[in-house]
């Protein structure tokens, strides 16, 4: 997928601001330069292609969601979740090939407080209504199957329920959720314990999601290694793709 964040248009950050700002960045100096590693040539090379990217007519454009009939903004949600979500079906639309939706800060799913009203009336509700009108528009565009959609966190929420009614920082056991890109919908593959504390059957490593995604890309994982800035092959992933999700 493509790169997206977005809580609406900012009107302060026009193109001439951008200049600006990529401007004084040469201007102060390449931090990689003292670096001769082949990353940081490489990282060069990315900055300057993003920054080509957003200063490019069809970028632009794609970024431009005053162009969406009001019934499609409405249908994916008048709020962040919804707009970063369009967005992102017109940056796929547009070519790119990585997309992220960010819906506000990072925190907004940390609920160590009353996390069972915070999940039903403000987060879940909003979430579920962007995430649902971008797989039905990108498969009545024809991209779904070419688009891998993946909906997952870092780590799941403890199956206590702590003083303040919320769940901390749980590692153990939580989901991931994937669709288009070869994906066979419709499955539930593994399962937790009563409590959501830890895998019950088929367990999935963080490493076996990557390599599904990857595989979902088209990459052989078993086949691809990278060097360290020592030299060292690192393999692409100690993950196994989950065959049953194809």
């Amino acid at each position: 997928m493509p790169i997206s964040h977005t809580r609406g248009a900012d009107p302060s950050l026009t193109p001439d601001r951008l200049r600006e700002r990529l401007n004084l960045l040469r201007d102060l100096g390449n931090p990689t330069a003292a670096s001769a590693s082949p990353q940081a040539a490489d990282l060069d090379v990315f900055n300057q292609q993003a920054a080509s990217i957003l200063q490019s007519g069809k970028a632009a454009e794609a970024f431009d969601l005053s162009k969406e009939p009001d019934s499609v903004r409405e249908r994916y949600g008048r709020h962040s979740w919804g707009q970063s979500h369009l967005l992102a079906r017109r940056l796929v639309e547009a070519g790119t090939r990585f997309v992220t939706t960010v819906n506000g800060p990072s925190i907004t799913w940390d609920t160590h407080k009353d996390n069972f009203n915070t999940l039903k009336n403000r987060l879940v509700p909003p979430m579920d209504q962007a995430y649902a009108a971008l797989l039905d528009d990108l498969d009545e565009r024809g991209l779904l199957d070419t688009t891998l959609v993946v909906w997952m966190g870092e780590f799941g929420r403890t199956p206590k329920i702590n003083v303040d009614a919320g769940r901390d920082h749980w590692p153990g056991c939580y989901s991931v959720l994937l669709a288009g890109g070869g994906i066979r919908g419709g499955q539930i593959i593994g399962a937790s314990d009563s409590t959501g504390a830890y895998p019950k059957d088929r367990p999935t490593t963080p490493a076996d999601i990557h390599a599904t995604m990857y595989a979902a890309l088209g990459y052989d994982v078993r086949s691809i290694s990278y060097q360290s800035a020592d030299g060292r092959p690192i393999a692409l992933t100690e993950g196994v793709p989950m065959s049953e999700v194809f």
